[in-house]
């Protein structure tokens, strides 16, 4: 059975379609820089690049068009008709409190993701134009919405409320969501798949790193808290948000240098983090490259990710009680060691009992198996 996977950005479309039985890819690729100029193509088969060229792409309905005429491409696709497609799965940001797993997509789930664009501007709403496009172009195909913010809706209040007056979390649902959520909960079976233990019997700490940072203590298989929030903003330092940082900080800039409140966004958001601090690049490849050139900038960026992380981890621990395995991933998680090394060598002596892990996360796939296992359970459209 063949799932396909839409993940839309800003001015993206990443797809990947998945054999779920196999958990072999047949083909994938990317649209970017959509709407833009010079907009392009890197289309994928087998595992070889076929197509990767500029093309006109004006908005997200037309890289669905792109997508769906090319997975039917007698060279470049591997379909035959589009209904070859049993289900379209599509990652979802921002769920709030209505979405604990994946769902069919309605026009109430339409309404919902649209409602909750406010809390997550840069994310919902490309998503939405992605799920109303494949209505359009694959409309005898069940579509289904995967939010990040599901699997962390185990939380308890404790841990999910904010020390401000209630009555704005009931007016506003103003509280901890926590993202990254497909990410965590796979990396959370991997691991105790590499423990050989079930994974109601362990206890995790997983370590999301890539240009978005997240940290999860998991126990059971049953998110009990994580590091972003009511936003991906708080939590660990990233590639350009600035995480952590005492709210009286954004007072303090707006009224000293004038800025308005999407001045404030923009710098906490995009202009702060690796990127901030270093003034080098949000790319932790760069910045390891400025450090052997001796910058103290980047390496003052480094070790603030790197102590942040520590930090965390320490936290995590106290709330899980017992940690079988701190399990790290994402693009820096799985290609700089160094940062697990150093972790590892520092709190070994506190977690003795517990492995230092590396998981290659894949959330497209834990995606395609969701929305595999929910429309076999939907009886077929008549």
């Amino acid at each position: 059975m063949l799932i396909l996977v839409i993940n839309c950005g800003s001015s993206s479309v990443k797809y990947n379609l998945f054999d779920v039985e196999s958990e072999k890819s047949p083909c994938k690729g990317v649209i970017e820089r959509i709407g833009q100029k010079g907009a392009s193509l890197d289309h994928k088969k087998n595992g070889a690049s076929l197509q990767k060229e500029q093309l006109s792409c004006r908005n997200h309905y037309e890289a669905i068009e792109i997508i769906a005429n090319i997975l039917i491409h007698p060279e470049k696709g591997v379909l035959s008709s589009l209904l070859d497609v049993a289900g379209i799965g599509h990652r979802v940001v921002h769920g709030g409190e209505e979405f604990k797993a994946a769902t069919l997509v309605k026009e109430d789930v339409i309404n919902h993701i649209e409602k909750f664009s406010e809390l997550a501007p840069l994310h919902n709403p490309p998503s939405l134009a992605g799920i109303k496009g494949c209505l359009k172009i694959f409309p005898d195909v069940k579509q289904v919405a995967i939010f990040d913010t599901a699997f962390h809706q185990t939380m308890p209040e404790y841990a999910y409320c904010y020390g401000i007056p209630y009555e704005f979390y009931k007016k506003y649902a103003i509280r901890r969501y926590g993202f990254h959520g497909t990410s965590h909960r796979y990396i959370s079976i991997k691991a105790a798949e590499l423990l050989k233990k079930p994974i109601a019997e362990v206890n995790l700490i997983t370590v999301h790193l890539g240009n978005g940072c997240s940290i999860s203590a998991i126990e059971g298989g049953k998110s009990v808290d994580t590091s972003m929030g009511f936003t991906p903003l708080e939590g660990l330092l990233m590639g350009t948000r600035a995480g952590d940082i005492d709210p009286a900080v954004v007072f303090f800039l707006m009224k000293k240098e004038n800025f308005t409140v999407e001045q404030i966004d923009d710098v906490l958001n995009k202009k702060s983090g690796l990127l901030g601090v270093s003034g080098v690049s949000n790319d932790m490849r760069d910045l390891l490259d400025a450090i052997k050139e001796g910058n103290h900038r980047a390496r003052l960026a480094y070790d603030i990710f790197v102590y942040r992380i520590k930090k965390y981890i320490g936290a995590y621990s106290a709330v899980l009680g017992r940690v079988n395995a701190v399990a790290f991933s994402a693009g820096i998680g799985e290609n700089v060691p160094e940062i697990k090394e150093e972790i590892e060598k520092h709190l070994k002596e506190m977690l003795p009992n517990t492995k230092f892990l590396t998981v290659k996360t894949n959330e497209e796939l834990l995606i395609a198996k969701d929305t595999y296992a929910l429309i076999n359970t939907i009886p077929a459209c008549k």
